[in-house]
């Protein structure tokens, strides 16, 4: 084994010899229950403290990738032998979408995996947390790169992506196109979805008043999926206005897109307005709900959406897993029509 450090890099030491035993047992340079030197031995070794040396050794025990044997050292822990596939997933938050998503995800592998499931919140501090906890304990890597869209923050987040082999990565939901290489992949495009699935609704929409559209400012791709709804309205000449909060007035006539509803208070507040104004929903106004779910065929008598198929999203990264082949694949999308449109 031979390990080096450079005191010029910004990475601590001591997570400098991880990464690069990671490396070396990912390449297979160090083998299942091959011994590693002493704590002194790698300390003289790398001139550094023994401090550091342990630092590095115990958080590689606490991860699982080496084992201690009292009084005889320390050594590369063994391969699983259960035949499971351990597979990690990180996923942005908790909603309704994800549940369905992942509910798929596992009836698919079946019996052939065990998952487990922890949460970044959009936050890229906690991705690097969990990657730094259990990068090289799992089989596959199922991550939903949802991060701010600034260049900025697009870069670490492929920097850190980048830290997982790409054998083992697939991303969900959204594809970092920051990260090189042959790994999996099930996408929404956000700008060409909402563009496509409202031209399934076109004759329709042509004949209405206007499109009304609801984004919340702090909505993650509400200006991704605005660029593509105002590609529709002005190839369409269709009457578009956009709100950050249910209008004041609507119209007879009106369609309205709301991009920010998981049958949250803004909805519930769309309907009491529509009955304010004196109108029907889903006769005299239309509206069209932005993703998918199960209950929203219940809600309001029906609720359309425009949306991505979620359940379809878990299968096909599931199959990925199963069949040891990744591929980019672009999500089903579709505008599902129910009573309220």
């Amino acid at each position: 084994m031979k390990l080096h450090v450079d005191r010029q890099d910004s990475m601590p030491l001591y997570r400098q010899i991880c990464d690069q035993i990671h490396a070396q047992i990912r390449e297979g340079v160090l083998l299942p229950g091959q011994m590693l030197p002493s704590l002194n031995q790698l300390a003289i070794a790398l001139d550094i403290s023994r401090e550091t040396t342990k630092k590095a050794y115990n958080r590689l025990l606490r991860e699982r990738v080496l084992i201690a044997r009292q009084g005889k050292g320390v050594f590369v822990a063994g391969r699983r032998s259960s035949g499971r596939k351990e597979i990690l997933v990180i996923l942005d938050k908790q909603s309704v979408y994800n549940q369905v998503m992942m509910r798929s995800f596992g009836e698919t592998l079946g019996e052939d995996a065990n998952l487990t499931i922890v949460l970044h919140n959009q936050h890229l501090d906690v991705l690097e947390y969990h990657l730094d906890q259990h990068l090289d304990r799992y089989d596959h890597y199922v991550v939903s790169p949802h991060f701010p869209l600034d260049a900025q923050s697009r870069l670490r987040a492929g920097k850190l992506l980048k830290r997982i082999p790409n054998h083992k990565l697939i991303m969900v939901d959204h594809w970092l196109r920051e990260v090189p290489g042959n790994y999996g992949v099930v996408f929404q495009d956000f700008r060409h979805d909402a563009f496509d699935g409202l031209a399934q609704g076109r004759e329709d929409l042509l004949h209405g008043g206007v499109l009304k559209v609801i984004v919340l400012p702090q909505s993650l791709y509400g200006k991704v999926i605005l660029e593509g709804v105002r590609e529709f309205a002005e190839q369409n000449n269709l009457a578009f206005s956009c709100y950050n909060t249910v209008p004041d007035r609507l119209e007879k006539g009106d369609v309205v897109l709301v991009l920010n509803s998981q049958l949250d208070s803004g909805l519930a507040l769309l309907a009491r307005r529509i009955s304010d104004c004196g109108l029907v929903p889903g006769q005299d106004v239309r509206i069209i709900s932005y993703n998918d779910f199960p209950l929203n065929e219940v809600v309001l008598g029906g609720l359309t959406t425009l949306s991505t198929d979620f359940p379809a999203m878990g299968r096909t990264a599931a199959e990925m897993i199963l069949s040891g082949i990744p591929a980019k694949v672009h999500n089903p999308f579709r505008l599902v029509r129910r009573r309220t449109f």
